[in-house]
C-alpha cells in the first residue's frame, strides 16, 4: 500500500503535461523572434518598418544579453518542467529577472513604446511578464508536491 501512495505522490498531473507542452511552445517562439532578429533574417525583418530595424538595430549589447538570458532562460526552464526536475524554478526565476532590464531598456531608456506600436507593445509586454510568473509559480508548484524531482 505503501508503494502505491509514493506512486500516485510522484504521478504529473494531465495538466502538468498540457502545461509543459505550452510553455515550450510560448517560450520557442520567443527563441524563434530572438534568432530570427539577432541574425537579421531578411524573410523575417521585412515585416517591420525602417524605424523599427534601426530601433532592433541599436539595441545595446547589455540588453540583447539580457534578452537572451530571458528567452533561453525560458526555453530551458520548460525543457526542465517536461523532464520533471526541480532546477525548473530557479530557471525561470533567472529568465523572468532578466527580462526586467529588457524592458527597462525597451520602455525607459529608449522610445520602444512609440516605435513598435503603443499600447498594444506594452499590453503583449504585460503578457510575457504574466506568463513568467504564472511559469515560476506553476514550476514552485509542482516542486513542492513532489511532481519535479
Amino acid at each position: 500500500m505503501n508503494q502505491q501512495t509514493n506512486h500516485a505522490e510522484t504521478t504529473a498531473p494531465w495538466h502538468f503535461w498540457v502545461i509543459g507542452v505550452l510553455a515550450l511552445t510560448w517560450n520557442s517562439i520567443g527563441a524563434l523572434d530572438y534568432t530570427m532578429t539577432q541574425t537579421r533574417n531578411a524573410s523575417y525583418m521585412s515585416s517591420f518598418t525602417p524605424e523599427q530595424l534601426a530601433y532592433f538595430y541599436s539595441i545595446p549589447k547589455w540588453a540583447i544579453s539580457t534578452w537572451a538570458l530571458s528567452v533561453w532562460g525560458g526555453v530551458l526552464g520548460s525543457m526542465a518542467l517536461l523532464l520533471r526536475r526541480r532546477w525548473a524554478v530557479p530557471v525561470f526565476a533567472v529568465s523572468l529577472v532578466a527580462m526586467l532590464p529588457t524592458f527597462f531598456q525597451n520602455y525607459v531608456l529608449t522610445d520602444g513604446l512609440a516605435v513598435m506600436g503603443g499600447a498594444g507593445a506594452l499590453i503583449f509586454t504585460a503578457v510575457i511578464v504574466i506568463v513568467g510568473v504564472v511559469l515560476l509559480a506553476y514550476a514552485r508548484n509542482q516542486a513542492r508536491n513532489g511532481i519535479l524531482r
